[in-house]
């Protein structure tokens, strides 16, 4: 049996092994309103805000979006591949936070170059990530737990490596008093603020992950493969398909994709914060799970992830335009997500019920 017909069957969800036309023209016929819910949603977000507040439609406020959403975007790829391979990565904010901690310490205590940080960040998340996969896929543990147990070790080690304190130059590394020999380079903090033709560095990597992982997932072998596995694994074993180490690579990739956020969050502070990945992991989950209801696909995508990142970017920075109390914007906003999220998936719940 070829591996063609069964990316089409994982995508279609059919499970006779003939291509599910009927299934095809169902969802290219789909009610309105589940395929541009979610777009409509955001674009009255958007033309509220504009109508409302004189300097939300401005280029420098929009790059001041898509700077604020960078790092979540990026990191929300990652957790978008695992998702598509029918797994959950729960460590992705401890990765981050680790790589934020490693980069900045080698830099600071070792007066490592920012090369040689970035470097080893990455291989970091990488490590991460494979070491999460084995232990899914050999160790035949279930994903959550592993990952959940993977965030609580790496969060762990972060305080271990630094003594529970924060890295910046010139500080302390012994109880006499003697002073951390390295600096951040210039070159790493223009990773995360500064520009490249008038667009900020971290917009560019991101749009850079984001159509990357567009390709990787739609048009490469690898993505394919990745797709049919979370469609039909049994299937896909039988189809050929090397099913534990396309899945050991959809977390590498999650991982190493994390570390890439952390890299641009380091740079972004200049220095190393204890916990400052902790709140990119809900970010990071939300925007991918708002994917699934961007232009009915139903499934996770690297594009939707992106839009849903920006969903959540949109309507903070129009709330704090509008000088809404820092204790009222995550009722807000959790409100207008979950709307937006039952207009996109109202017409799905309703072809169930008739089915």
């Amino acid at each position: 049996m070829s591996a063609r017909p069964l990316f089409w069957l994982a995508r279609s969800g059919d499970s006779s092994g003939v291509p599910a036309r009927g299934a095809s023209d169902r969802r290219e016929s789909g009610p309105f309103f589940y395929r541009y819910g979610l777009l409509l949603v955001l674009a009255g977000l958007l033309v509220f805000f504009s109508l409302t507040q004189r300097y939300f439609p401005t280029a420098r406020n929009l790059l001041i979006i898509l700077q604020s959403v960078a790092i979540v975007a990026i990191v929300a790829q990652g957790v978008t591949v695992s998702l598509a391979a029918n797994g959950f990565d729960l460590s992705v904010g401890a990765n981050v936070g680790f790589v934020v901690m490693a980069t900045t310490t080698v830099m600071v205590r070792f007066a490592a170059g920012g090369l040689l940080a970035v470097a080893l960040g990455l291989a970091a998340g990488a490590l991460i990530g494979l070491l999460n996969g084995v232990l899914i896929v050999r160790g035949k543990v279930p994903d959550l737990l592993a990952t959940l147990g993977a965030m609580f070790v790496w969060d762990g080690l972060a305080l271990i490596m630094t003594s529970g304190e924060s890295v910046a130059p010139g500080m302390t590394v012994d109880s006499i008093g003697t002073v951390a020999p390295g600096v951040i380079p210039g070159g790493f903090l223009w990773i995360g603020r500064g520009n490249l033709l008038g667009v900020p560095v971290s917009v560019a990597l991101m749009a850079l992950v984001v159509a990357a992982l567009v390709v990787f997932l739609e048009r490469s072998r690898p993505g394919r493969m990745i797709y049919a596995i979370g469609g039909n694994q049994e299937a896909a074993r039988i189809a050929g398909i090397p099913v534990e180490r396309t899945r050991v690579l959809a977390y590498v990739v999650s991982g190493l994709l994390a570390s890439a956020g952390g890299i641009v969050l380091a740079a972004r502070l200049g220095r190393g914060d204890v916990g400052a990945g902790d709140p990119l992991l809900l970010e990071s989950v939300a925007a991918a799970l708002i994917g699934y209801a961007v232009l009915g696909a139903n499934r996770p995508n690297a594009l939707g992830a992106f839009v849903g990142a920006v969903f959540v970017g949109v309507l903070l920075n129009g709330l704090t335009m509008m000088n809404f109390p820092y204790y009222t914007q995550d009722f807000v906003e959790g409100a207008l997500l979950v709307t937006a999220l039952l207009i996109s998936f109202s017409s799905m719940l309703r072809r169930g019920r008739k089915r």
